[in-house]
């Protein structure tokens, strides 16, 4: 009866290369892998033709499903070599890793605030142990000293003996206890060593992490590993297959036991002889795809480089480092951006892995699998772009479904400006699958078995849940987007509910443009709005109730606030053109000039009564009169002209009336006052556009400013001019004769 250990690195292709030659050599009749137990009954899907990696085995707690640990797999990963040979050759193969039920049930405890053990535990400092191995060897980094010393070689048996050996001289070395979850890992591995050596096996293959193999060998007594896992905690926990990505190995990635470059191991693993060539090619083609300069001799040029520099520093071939020294010196020159995004790229190479569809799941990942592959929407790790017509129904269904998946707190795809095309009727979209997503589908099982189902469950149970009424329109817009039909009564009665105990204006304010978007839009999805409509009725005609009394005697700060709630409630309410939400706004606005308001909304209250033509020029001259003859309180009249101004100069450049007024007024303020305000009225020029800027410069040193001269009626053929009126009345409606003519 014979153990054989072999210490690898995680997602490391000489390991695994090694690895797989090994097995072969050796013929056991076991395999042991240090991973989760609770995944044994999903190794022989790893065998699977569906099955793509990277891959990862999902551990989670069904009844907490945020707690969960992914263990991943590249097809260059040791213990996926080991699963590959164990199914291909019928060999028995299992977990020995500490169960995740244990592990899973002290994280569960400390987030449910149990007490626990207060003392300080010791950290196990097995990469300070490597660093200072790597450093005697002449190498500046663990990463490039472990590429050259296994991950480039070819060898087998010998190399495990060496790893061993090193490993063991690493250990002892540091005069530190084992941290107690590394004990109790390496005090289970022992015992299933012992169980599978009880069952008559002759020939043991422990496949391991490097630093736990001179624990397993030298055991102690049962009872002393036995004693360690005593008392333990534990609680049901699932498994499952998920896809993976390259990006999720990588260091940058957060994952502990990640690698520096994945896509450079991927070479590696399968064109070891020539991966500098393919790696440095990639790299060229990369170059290329974002317009930098770049060619075959370049290839060839930085790979004679890299395999000098590799002889030069006594190494065998030429590894990660060498090549992009090399790429560094042949191309870049003295500049690191190309550097830069080859390494953010180049190196992780991302890809998504596959698992097959006999993979157990619960119905709502399983509910999305089949919605991307009915909808021709398969997933990847990289971005994609996805422009929709709304007016297409296949169109449609996928906007409806990644709106949906968005409300689950999947965020798959992300919504940008559409430009050149009707906003109404179209989607520019930028999809990006990430490993998690599984975890978050998982969690959102709960609310549903289908997508439709629980995007209609949780919006109901946020609505439900909701204090504010901005909250509550604000999920009213996504229920537009995610066509969650069933859940329109339950927001709506709630957002009638809060609307009817909501006083405050900002509130009512911000609730306003929601609800005008749903029904803007609403027949672009073919969604019922009546019910919407109902609600803005009443919504409109608080906040013109509540606008004027809540301008009154509040601060800048305040004002700033509700100048921009303003804003947005106006944008709404002209967005809808209904006419009885025009004409309450505008009365609740002259109210806001008449009843003392605070200056910054009364001057944006004339501003936009001149702009819907409610008043004439005449009326809004003699309110910027009014407002510049404050002598008691110039600032209040540099408040006022922020609301009134803020945004555009035009009016300043066409009218000359409301410029001579403001010029008048600001040559008549005394020299300390001025430069009192000067900030203030500074911070208003600045939000014009340069061109008025521009304008307003030369008038103040001329006197006059280029106007467009008026164009002459005389000679013009009304039979001709009346020829345009059936356009401008497809266009912006009725149009009458007279009103043209006139």
């Amino acid at each position: 009866m014979a153990l054989h250990f072999f210490g690898i690195r995680h997602h490391g292709p000489g390991c695994a290369r090694s690895l797989a030659q090994a097995l072969q050599q050796l013929q056991p009749d076991a395999i042991l892998i240090e991973g989760p137990p609770e995944a044994d009954e999903l190794l022989p899907l790893a065998a699977h033709a569906g099955m793509r990696p990277p891959v990862a085995l999902l551990v989670y707690a069904p009844a907490m499903p945020q707690h969960a640990s992914h263990f991943p797999f590249a097809e260059f990963s040791p213990e996926w070599q080991a699963i590959q040979y164990g199914q291909a050759h019928g060999v028995p193969t299992r977990f020995i890793d500490l169960p995740m039920a244990h592990t899973l049930a002290a994280h569960m405890s400390v987030a449910g605030g149990e007490e626990g053990d207060d003392e300080p535990r010791p950290v196990q400092r097995s990469g300070d142990a490597m660093a200072q191995l790597a450093q005697a060897a002449g190498f500046s980094d663990f990463e490039t000293w472990w590429d050259h010393l296994v991950e480039q070689r070819h060898d087998s048996l010998e190399l495990f003996a060496a790893i061993e050996e090193m490993m063991s001289v690493a250990r002892k070395s540091l005069d530190e206890p084992l941290a107690p979850r590394e004990a109790q890992r390496e005090a289970h591995m022992r015992q299933v060593i012992r169980a599978a050596q009880k069952q008559g096996y002759q020939r043991i293959a422990v496949v391991c992490g490097a630093w736990h193999v001179p624990a397993l060998r030298d055991m102690p007594t049962a009872k002393h590993d036995k004693d360690l896992l005593s008392e333990l905690p534990k609680a049901k926990v699932a498994a499952t297959w998920t896809p993976w990505s390259y990006g999720r190995l990588s260091f940058d990635s957060g994952y502990g036991a990640g690698v520096q470059a994945p896509g450079w191991y991927h070479h590696l693993w399968h064109t070891p002889q020539r991966a500098p060539t393919y790696w440095l090619t990639d790299a060229v083609r990369l170059l290329r795809k974002n317009g930098l300069d770049a060619s075959s001799a370049h290839v060839i040029e930085a790979l004679r480089l890299a395999e000098s520099l590799a002889a030069l520093r006594e190494r065998s071939r030429a590894g990660l480092g060498e090549l992009l020294d090399a790429l560094q010196s042949v191309l870049f020159g003295e500049s690191d951006a190309p550097l830069r995004l080859i390494e953010r790229e180049l190196l992780v190479n991302d890809r998504l892995g596959a698992v097959p569809a006999e993979t157990p799941t619960l119905p709502l990942p399983a509910d999305v699998r089949q919605l991307q592959k009915s909808l021709r929407m398969a997933p990847r790790a990289d971005q994609q772009e996805l422009e929709l017509d709304l007016r297409q129904p296949k169109h449609m269904e996928k906007s409806v479904f990644l709106h949906r998946l968005s409300l689950l707190g999947i965020d798959w795809g992300r919504t940008r400006a559409v430009s050149g095309k009707s906003g109404s009727f179209h989607e520019k979209w930028v999809l990006a699958w990430e490993p998690d997503f599984e975890v978050r589908l998982i969690e959102a099982n709960v609310w549903g078995a289908t997508v439709e189902a629980a995007c209609n469950a949780r919006l109901i149970h946020l609505a439900r849940s909701a204090s504010r009424l901005a909250d509550v329109t604000g999920l009213a817009e996504q229920m537009l987007l995610a066509d969650a039909r069933h859940a329109v009564p339950e927001v709506m009665a709630r957002m009638q509910a809060l609307a009817a105990t909501t006083h405050e204006a900002g509130a009512l304010l911000e609730a306003l443009a929601p609800l005008a978007n749903v029904l803007r839009y609403g027949s672009t999805r073919n969604t019922d709005t009546a019910s919407v409509a109902q609600v803005m009725d009443g919504l409109v005609q608080r906040a013109c109730i509540a606008l004027p009394l809540a301008a009154r005697g509040i601060n800048e700060e305040a004002a700033q606030v509700l100048l921009r709630q303003l804003l947005q409630a106006d944008n709404a309410i002209g967005l809808l053109q209904q006419a009885g939400h025009r004409e309450a706004w505008l009365e609740a606005l002259e109210q806001c000039t008449r009843v003392q308001a605070h200056p910054l909304i009364a001057g944006r209250a004339v501003r936009i009564l001149l702009e819907r033509q409610h008043w004439q020029v005449e009326q809004v001259a003699q309110a910027l009169s009014l407002a510049c003859t404050n002598p008691i309180q110039p600032l209040s009249s540099a408040e006022w002209l922020e609301g009134f101004l803020q945004g555009s100069g035009l009016l300043l450049v066409m009218n000359e009336q409301l410029w001579q007024i403001l010029q008048s007024w600001i040559a008549g303020l005394p020299g300390e006052t001025f430069m009192e305000l000067l900030p203030l009225l500074r911070r208003t020029f600045a939000t014009f556009e340069a061109a008025e800027r521009r304008q307003l410069g030369q008038r103040v040193a001329t006197g006059t400013v280029a106007l467009a001269q008026p164009v002459s009626s005389a000679g013009t053929d009304a039979a001709r001019a009346s020829l345009v009126l059936p356009v401008l009345a497809a266009l912006l409606g009725p149009i009458e004769t007279s009103e043209v003519t006139a």
